[in-house]
């Protein structure tokens, strides 16, 4: 079998830890030292994507659609958001860690097609809370794979972005009839009720890390009025 070589590695703010990058042929892995198994690896990518694709699909026919992605990961999310929404639209990606923008913009891009070089994307180096604490009604849709889900696990702090107050600030930056999609490692029913008090029509979807087989992951979906 062949090897792990580590690419790279990168200290998450706040003590969350380090991540550590490797490549083993044409796999690439992110792991979070400390917790056993991986954060994410670029043949387990189809809830990443589904994500996107539910959280977008009332933007296939809108002009000049903006759109947040919080998180870049492996850059399959931002992928799947640039292909559902139309050429005169834009995609920001904020990501916290600028290693992973680096590695995404090397051989791990070529995975999900190297979606920082289309025009449409815009990335924001920094904290994700920074843009959803506009609000103003300013993106038709939110995309969040931040963390593990509503429980935060390489930084708690992330717990306050599903926070009733966080869930606020998100509800005032969409605009009307905007989508907020939200990735999850599990289910989270009170979680869902908590979208309902924020005001959102919510639904919760449960997605397999690959087609038809995997882990199960939900997808948390808040549409505003």
């Amino acid at each position: 079998m062949i090897p792990w070589t580590q690419l790279g590695s990168a200290q998450i703010p706040n003590n969350g830890g380090e991540l550590k990058f490797s490549q083993r042929g044409d796999e690439f892995s992110i792991r979070l030292s400390g917790i056993r198994g991986e954060l994410m690896n670029s043949r387990l990518f189809n809830s990443e994507k589904v994500l996107a694709e539910l959280g977008c699909a009332h933007l296939h026919f809108t002009d000049n659609a903006q759109v947040l992605v919080g998180g870049l990961g492996m850059g399959y999310t931002l992928a799947a958001a640039l292909k559902a929404v139309s050429a005169n639209s834009q995609v920001t990606v904020a990501e916290l860690i600028p290693e992973v923008v680096v590695w995404n913009q090397g051989p791990l891009g070529n995975c999900a097609k190297n979606p920082l070089e289309d025009p449409r994307t815009k990335v924001h180096i920094g904290d994700v809370r920074a843009l959803l604490k506009i609000r103003k009604p300013t993106f038709d849709a939110i995309l969040l794979d931040v963390d593990n889900g509503p429980e935060g696990l390489t930084q708690k702090d992330n717990s306050s972005i599903y926070s009733p107050q966080g869930l606020e600030y998100i509800y005032k930056t969409l605009r009307p009839k905007g989508m907020v999609a939200i990735w999850s490692a599990g289910p989270d029913h009170q979680f869902t009720l908590r979208l309902k008090k924020a005001g959102f029509k919510a639904e919760d979807r449960v997605v397999r890390a690959r087609p038809g087989k995997g882990s199960r992951h939900t997808i948390f979906l808040g549409r505003k009025p």
